[in-house]
C-alpha cells in the first residue's frame, strides 16, 4: 500500500489506517488527517469536516479523525495505539464510513447533521448505524465484527459504555444480515 499526499497518519497506526483507507478507493484523493487528542467526551473516535473547509466544494473539503489517546477499561487505561491492529482497523473503518456519509452532504446540511448530532439521540442512532452500514459496503465486516466483539465481549468496558454500543450501532446479526445483502446483490 502507498501512502497518499492527501492523508496525514502517525506513525503508531500507520498500518491500521492504510489497511482501513484501502477499503475506502473514493477517499483516496480526500484530505484527511488521523490525529491523537489526550480525551473525546463520550468517544473514542470522532470523524469530522474540517470547519474552515464546510462550506468549500465537496472535492475540496478537509476532514480529520480524532482518536483519543487512552481509554478507561475497568479500572485500567489503555493507549488506543496499542490496541490490536484488526480493531483499530474496524474503529477507523467506522469513522471512515462518517467521511463517506459526509461527502454526500453540502455544507448547510453538515452544520445540520452537526447540530442533529448533538441534539437527538434518534438521530446520532441513525448516523452511527449509517457508518457501520458504510464500513460493511465497503467489505469491512472482519473488523467491524472484531471491533464490536472487543467491545461488547472482550475490553471490560463499563456497562454504561456497553449500553452506548448497543444503542446507537448495529449489532453483530445486522451486520451479517447486511452482508448477505451485500453479498446476493452483487451474485446477481
Amino acid at each position: 500500500m502507498t501512502l497518499s499526499a492527501q492523508h496525514t497518519i502517525p506513525k503508531e497506526i500507520e498500518n491500521e489506517a492504510l489497511v482501513a483507507l484501502s477499503h475506502y478507493p473514493e477517499l483516496k484523493d480526500t484530505p484527511i488527517e488521523f490525529k491523537f487528542k489526550p480525551n473525546i467526551k463520550k468517544s473514542t473516535m470522532q470523524a469530522q469536516p474540517e470547519f474552515t473547509s464546510v462550506f468549500n466544494s465537496k472535492k475540496n473539503r478537509r476532514y480529520k479523525i480524532l482518536i483519543s489517546e487512552q481509554i478507561k477499561i475497568a479500572d485500567s487505561t489503555y493507549y488506543t495505539k496499542n490496541i490490536p491492529a484488526e480493531i483499530m482497523i474496524g474503529w477507523l473503518g467506522h469513522e471512515l464510513g462518517h467521511i463517506m456519509d459526509y461527502q454526500n452532504r453540502n455544507g448547510l446540511n453538515l452544520i445540520g447533521f452537526g447540530i442533529q448530532y448533538l441534539a437527538s439521540k434518534r438521530y446520532i442512532k441513525e448516523a452511527e448505524r449509517r457508518a457501520d452500514a458504510f464500513a460493511v459496503r465497503h467489505g469491512m465486516e472482519k473488523y467491524i465484527l472484531a471491533t464490536k466483539e472487543f467491545i461488547l465481549e472482550k475490553a471490560g468496558l463499563s456497562e454504561k459504555y456497553i449500553d452506548r454500543i448497543k444503542k446507537f450501532y448495529l449489532s453483530p446479526e445486522e451486520i451479517m444480515k447486511l452482508v448477505e445483502e451485500r453479498d446476493t446483490i452483487s451474485e446477481a
